[in-house]
């Protein structure tokens, strides 16, 4: 296998994203269908969806726990919010996935796990998510608790080349079936074997992150820093990759631009604030000028 290519400004602007004109409306730039949150953990559905937006999407809805929907339509009122059946430790019934996969069907992108705390009834959902819509088309980032959903070496029939994975290590191993040191010992290899198996573009979350598309092609994004280490870091990844998705990005320039935009978003933080201390929702605001600055 070759070694990974760095993902730059230069590789970047080789693959620019699309262009949007004066005049086109909101539904244009795309519709991202956002299933997350929980009881406990509404945030992450706001800082999932609220990235999707700075990322240039024109339409969010999210679907959330109902008793955190009112709350969640107030914090964002640029977003749609769906209240759904809960369970009783405070997630998403996965009675809701037949409904979920109608809405998906009518969306550009969806993204299923940020903030899921019950991580049961998040695989079920998503996996009757995943089985209902296998043809739709439509291209689905899944993070967090939604990776459960996913069996060991087995690729979700119908998502080839459309699925978007961004697991951790301790999510990879789950992936793969083995433990978290052995993922650890070779983060590359280890994102390749589930980019294969799963037909996946998946993303191994790191210092370095590696991407890697089903096909075996690697990139490398050196970008972050240990200040991206923080609460709600990931979801906001997860949004991004979505908002991008949406505009019309294809699934590995969608994944290659949401890691570095991100990565890139804590770098310039880390230089106006330091190192360590800046918050997730920080991130957000970071992304437009990011994105200018590479259009240009």
């Amino acid at each position: 296998m070759s070694a990974p290519q760095a993902v730059t400004e230069e590789l970047l602007r080789s693959m620019p994203l699309p262009r949007h004109q004066e005049g086109e409306d909101k539904d244009a730039r795309g519709r991202v269908l956002l299933v997350a949150g929980s009881v406990e953990v509404p945030g992450g559905a706001l800082l999932a969806g609220l990235a999707s937006l700075r990322a240039g999407a024109g339409k969010l809805r999210i679907a959330t726990c109902r008793s955190v929907a009112v709350p969640m339509a107030i914090a964002v009122p640029e977003a749609r919010v769906i209240g759904l059946e809960e369970t009783p430790a405070g997630g998403i019934a996965a009675a809701e996935a037949a409904g979920l996969a109608r809405r998906a069907a009518e969306a550009d992108a969806v993204a299923v796990g940020p903030g899921m705390i019950d991580a049961e009834a998040a695989a079920a959902l998503t996996a009757e998510m995943l089985a209902r819509s296998a043809g739709s088309g439509v291209p689905f980032v899944l993070d967090a608790a939604a990776l459960r959903a996913l069996r060991p070496g087995e690729a979700p029939p119908g998502f080839a080349g459309r699925l978007v994975l961004t697991p951790h290590a301790g999510e990879m191993a789950t992936l793969l079936g083995t433990s978290r040191d052995a993922v650890l010992a070779d983060r590359l290899v280890a994102a390749r074997r589930a980019a294969a198996a799963l037909q996946a573009v998946v993303v191994m979350k790191g210092g370095c992150s590696f991407i890697v598309s089903p096909d075996g092609r690697a990139w490398s994004c050196d970008r972050g820093n240990v200040g991206l280490a923080t609460s709600g870091s990931g979801d906001t990844l997860a949004g991004i990759v979505a908002g991008l998705l949406a505009r019309g990005a294809p699934p590995v320039e969608a994944t290659l631009w949401g890691v570095f935009l991100h990565g890139e978003a804590g770098a310039r933080l880390a230089r106006r604030q330091g190192l360590v201390g800046y918050l997730a929702r920080e991130l957000l605001a970071e992304l437009p000028p990011i994105m200018e600055a590479l259009a240009g």
